[in-house]
């Protein structure tokens, strides 16, 4: 089964779909969303403080080290 990008579960054709939206609009099902929303904001969080205390050479060699871990 397709996800969404939250990793939603969806229908794979259009008919099953509508029929899910449907369900949705009518209430028979609720529209999933993110499990733990904090999450994001503590990584966001966490992702501004680490650019607060780090130097720019230190940015500049993680930045390093991840595009060689992703080339590998």
């Amino acid at each position: 089964m397709p996800k969404g990008p939250q990793g939603q579960k969806r229908p794979a054709d259009v008919i099953g779909n509508a029929v899910h939206i449907a369900k949705i609009a009518t209430g028979e099902t609720e529209e999933t969303t993110l499990k733990q929303p904090a999450k994001r904001a503590s990584g966001k969080a966490g992702a501004k403080a680490c650019k607060e205390n780090s130097t720019a050479e230190q940015r500049k060699e993680i930045a390093r080290k991840a595009a060689n871990a992703r080339w590998e």
